[in-house]
């Protein structure tokens, strides 16, 4: 069975980034790489020790050591992480996901990377919708994937209504996924979203059917409203100029509409979308997964 890894660019609440680590470790990840934006995080010291899991702390002489200063953007951070595990990680595939995705299969990801012929497998994202429990750590159990396309555009309308047009993507997050690399390779360069080969992007490979990436992208109301304006800035919403319409100065109550009709689902429509396997229940039990991970 392949073995694999994770290398990711934390800056999350502690028990955020406990949840991460002690699923992803249950379902057989052999090693996850930690790299602290914040250096003085009192978190990274909680997962030193653990044979399992390499803390990074990205301060200033990481950074003049591995590219000379501190890229400003977060994700050319991201990459240039995932770059240098890449290039020497002792394991057969390495994914770079952040601390809210969490990768799901009714397999053994190591089976199912054993499969594989390609250098890359992508994993179709899958939209955490609103939790009504309101607990602090994804808690969310319905998924929901991209609504794009011609064929989807009946369900793109009824999921989105009135901001369906600030949501072209099908989702209020990203829609292209995220990959398993197959590491030994000097010619491949990984991306957040993808890769080069020989200086070129790799195109033409589908999602793979048996992985899934579950995002916790906006499940919790709360969270989604205190890093709004963050995402709106320089986030992923950046781009969008028909959100930033719909939000940019908006007020309690025009947030509220927002989220409710793109994040909640009426029943009559979540079955539908289920029907169409559009709309997935996965239970990660995660309160159980970090008991375990507490245990010496």
């Amino acid at each position: 069975m392949a073995d694999w890894g994770i290398c990711t660019t934390v800056k999350a609440p502690y028990a955020e980034v406990e949840a991460f680590v002690a699923y992803h470790l249950s379902i057989g990840a052999s090693h996850i790489w930690l790299h602290f934006d914040d250096p003085d995080d009192p978190a990274a010291a909680a997962f030193e020790g653990n044979p399992k899991l390499t803390v990074v702390k990205c301060d200033e002489t990481y950074w003049i050591n591995l590219l000379g200063s501190r890229p400003d953007a977060h994700q050319p951070r991201q990459a240039a992480n995932m770059k240098r595990v890449y290039d020497t990680a002792p394991l057969d595939w390495l994914a770079h996901i952040d601390v809210d995705e969490f990768i799901y299969s009714d397999e053994p990801i190591g089976s199912v990377l054993n499969t594989a012929s390609d250098c890359m497998v992508r994993m179709r994202p899958w939209e955490a919708v609103h939790s009504p429990h309101g607990l602090p750590v994804f808690d969310a159990n319905l998924f929901r994937a991209p609504l794009k396309g011609k064929d989807l555009r009946q369900r793109w309308r009824q999921s989105f209504r009135q901001y369906a047009p600030a949501l072209r993507k099908g989702a209020l997050s990203h829609v292209a996924g995220k990959s398993f690399f197959r590491t030994g390779r000097t010619d491949l360069e990984p991306r957040i979203h993808g890769a080069w080969v020989d200086g070129q992007q790799l195109r033409g490979i589908p999602f793979h059917d048996g992985i899934k990436l579950l995002h916790f992208h906006a499940q919790n109301r709360a969270d989604w409203i205190a890093r709004l304006p963050y995402r709106l800035e320089h986030g992923g919403y950046r781009g969008n100029e028909e959100m930033k319409r719909h939000l940019n100065g908006a007020t309690v109550d025009d947030i509220a509409a927002f989220y409710e009709q793109v994040m909640t689902i009426k029943p009559w429509l979540a079955l539908k979308l289920a029907e169409e396997n559009l709309l997935i229940e996965a239970n990660l039990d995660l309160p159980a997964k970090v008991a375990a991970f507490r245990q010496p």
